[in-house]
């Protein structure tokens, strides 16, 4: 069986690239790395690649509004083939700045289909500073995203300025939550959702950590599942038994395994 071919999206600041590409490749797909500008050339063709992934980073210096640059020249030149891509059944994720952009294009949360209409956004974190800290998230089971499924309660960084998930009313939230696509929570070591601080690091909106689309094939988080591949990435390591792989590594295996599934 040929492995899935993943491809990561690079250039103009994002920075997370490498993390990405290598966490894919452990769950065993082909991944490349791959900048904007040479997929809207035609040098590289999506259509090529059965996932597609945005990284975490500082794209065009969160100049004007974290990721809404990248997300307005991706829009601009690559959209066409970027709805094709989901239409299709591949997969996209992405990751911080990444969420950051698929939120400020408009595809997600997609609802009713909508990949071009912005619902919802990520704006400054309630503690008004960047943080780079460690928190806990929590899988929803009712989720239909993809990658998400068998989490559980994880541990994973953030490190984000522009964080707080907001939707632009209460009819979206409403319907983020009767869809079943919210897929992660900001919680306690115990898997209960909270709004306190620095249990949720930015004030997100019910706690929300990750969304997806109605198909459960694009996902959007604030945490960075790349940054815990393995157990060493954990600073608790030392002190806590902790199994080899670390816990973002599922949320790559989910994806590949799907891939590996459908393709």
């Amino acid at each position: 069986m040929q492995a899935p071919k993943s491809l990561v999206l690079t250039g103009f600041g994002v920075n997370c690239d490498y993390e990405m590409s290598h966490a894919f490749e452990l769950a065993g797909a082909e991944s490349r790395r791959v900048h904007l500008e040479d997929l809207i050339s035609g040098k590289v063709k999506l259509e090529d690649y059965q996932a597609l992934s945005f990284p975490g980073g500082f794209s065009y210096g969160d100049d004007i509004a974290s990721g809404k640059v990248y997300a307005n020249k991706v829009k601009q030149h690559v959209y066409g083939q970027l709805l094709k891509f989901v239409a299709d059944g591949k997969l996209v994720l992405g990751v911080c700045n990444g969420f950051q952009m698929l939120v400020k294009m408009g595809l997600l949360p997609g609802l009713d289909g909508d990949y071009k209409t912005q619902s919802s956004t990520l704006t400054f974190n309630d503690s008004g500073r960047f943080e780079s800290r460690w928190v806990f998230v929590k899988e929803e089971p009712s989720s239909k995203c993809i990658f998400t499924k068998g989490v559980g309660v994880i541990p994973l960084p953030v490190r984000h300025g522009e964080g707080k998930f907001l939707p632009a009313n209460s009819e979206v939230l409403g319907r983020l939550h009767s869809g079943n696509l919210v897929s992660l929570k900001y919680c306690d070591s115990q898997g209960n959702a909270t709004m306190e601080y620095p249990l949720n690091p930015n004030g997100s909106t019910d706690s929300i950590a990750g969304i997806c689309d109605p198909t459960g094939r694009v996902f959007g988080l604030m945490p960075h599942p790349e940054a815990h591949l393995f157990r060493h990435n954990n600073p608790q390591w030392p002190r806590q038994q902790l199994p080899p792989e670390g816990t973002g590594f599922k949320i790559f295996k989910n994806a590949v395994d799907y891939l590996k599934e459908k393709f």
